[in-house]
């Protein structure tokens, strides 16, 4: 069976194959993220992940399994995306220090006439920043292409003070809750892990 990956992000590729999927391909959906503007986070990541799954699924063989996610990070219910220039970054990375905020994820997997769309959340919270610290971040160049403006997977863990909830949902893709999501269409991560598929 043909697994399709909606999405080019290397971190959910990896997060993929860490789950013992190393047989599938990628494509990327061509979608209007900002059509979903002002959705409250929860119902944005999931719409997007199901917007994203259906427009990969045109684009495929039907008896594909397609895999689509969509992050956002939200502090007190409003979304920050990813930031436009240095200075966005900054200011978002401001908003962030030393306060909890969430990071949202929608999941579907589709197969046929067949969907599941599921979301995650997990709560993050920075240490107090100066401002020296996160124009540092900023220079790194990482914060650029990531929701709220960081990465936990890489810089961006110095200014992770604690999490509550699935590391990887932070990273792009809630490795536990797609594991059950799959084995209802027969997938067996673990099986497939221990090399017996």
């Amino acid at each position: 069976m043909d697994i399709i990956l909606a999405s080019q992000s290397p971190r959910r590729r990896e997060l993929l194959e860490r789950m013992g999927i190393t047989r599938f391909k990628t494509v990327s959906p061509d979608i209007d993220e900002r059509a979903f503007d002002g959705l409250p986070p929860e119902e944005l990541v999931r719409r997007l992940s199901a917007e994203k799954a259906g427009a990969v699924a045109d684009r495929v063989d039907d008896g594909a399994i397609i895999i689509a996610a969509d992050t956002v990070v939200a502090l007190d219910g409003t979304v920050l995306g990813k930031p436009d220039d240095d200075l966005e970054a900054f200011k978002m990375l401001s908003t962030l220090s030393g306060v909890r905020h969430q990071v949202y994820t929608g999941v579907t997997v589709l197969l046929g006439g067949e969907r599941f769309t599921e979301h995650e959340v997990t709560d993050v919270t920075f240490r107090e920043l100066s401002e020296q610290e996160i124009e540092q971040y900023v220079a790194t160049g990482e914060p650029m292409d990531k929701a709220g403006a960081y990465g936990i997977q890489g810089y961006g863990a110095l200014l992770i003070e604690g999490i509550s909830g699935d590391y990887y949902n932070v990273m792009g893709l809630p490795v536990c809750r797609l594991g059950r999501m799959l084995s209802r269409f027969g997938i067996d991560c673990l099986r497939l892990a221990a090399g017996q598929d």
